[in-house]
């Protein structure tokens, strides 16, 4: 056992790969065969990751979550911000604006609605329980965009670990929320054909979110509603922490 341990310590960002890859695997797996795809493995992959993590600190006392463990210390490297931002970046580079002129002008005025929006409820909310500057503002404003926009906001204007991890929990349960009320909601607003999926996505934001809610309602739209979506959080990441940052700060006078 000593000399497992040592081999996986000494290979940390292996093992992570190999643990975040059997989460995925049993996270679409419970999605599949327990919630037949309306809670989509991405969100309950987050949702196992965060119980670990939460888990893991309470039997490390550390800060961390299972990274504390040193045989799980290559997943402190893996989660940290230089790869996620990779990950986020390599994602923009796959997009092709061609593509968005297709949604028309409809397309557009959902997306800067929808980040709009989106930030302004996030603020709100922060200032009502007792967030009052503009950096922790615009860190949970855009959390409420997506769980993606909200850690980079963060990182970017050097919120507190606290007010990221808050963020990230926004996104979650915006996600969530989005998922599991898309199938209820498309007879009532029409989203029946891809010229709606388009503004959906847009307006909501969060991918996995659009893409399993539009999943479970009609499986040909989601790539319209995800197209859309990734714009978003693209847009998010782009104005979070440069222009919104800069109006919430003259409003709150900070």
């Amino acid at each position: 056992m000593e000399l497992i341990s040592e081999v996986l310590v000494k290979n940390g960002l292996v093992f992570a790969f190999v643990i975040v890859g059997a989460v995925m695997w049993l996270s679409y797996y419970l999605s599949h065969h327990l919630t037949s795809g309306r809670l989509h493995g991405s969100a309950v992959a987050i949702i196992v990751g965060l119980v670990l993590a939460y888990f893991g600190g309470i039997f490390t006392g550390g800060s961390k979550g299972l990274a504390d463990i040193p045989v799980f210390s290559g997943l402190a490297v893996m989660g940290g911000a230089m790869l996620r931002d990779l990950a986020i970046v390599s994602t923009a580079f796959g997009v092709d604006l061609r593509e968005i002129r297709k949604s028309g002008l409809v397309g557009v005025i959902s997306l800067m609605a929808g980040i709009g929006l989106s930030f302004l409820v996030g603020a709100v909310v922060a200032l009502m329980f007792g967030y009052t500057d503009a950096i922790s503002m615009t860190t949970l404003g855009a959390g409420a965009a997506t769980y993606i926009v909200g850690p980079v906001t963060g990182t970017a204007l050097g919120a507190s670990s606290e007010i990221i991890a808050l963020s990230v929990a926004a996104g979650l349960l915006k996600a969530v929320l989005v998922m599991v009320g898309t199938p209820f909601i498309a007879p009532l607003i029409g989203l029946n054909n891809p010229k709606a999926a388009m503004a959906y996505g847009g307006l909501m934001g969060t991918t996995s979110g659009v893409a399993g809610g539009l999943a479970a309602t009609d499986k040909r739209l989601v790539p319209y509603g995800a197209m859309t979506a990734t714009f978003y959080t693209g847009l998010g990441c782009l104005l979070g922490p440069s222009v919104i940052y800069l109006v919430i700060r003259a409003v709150m006078g900070g």
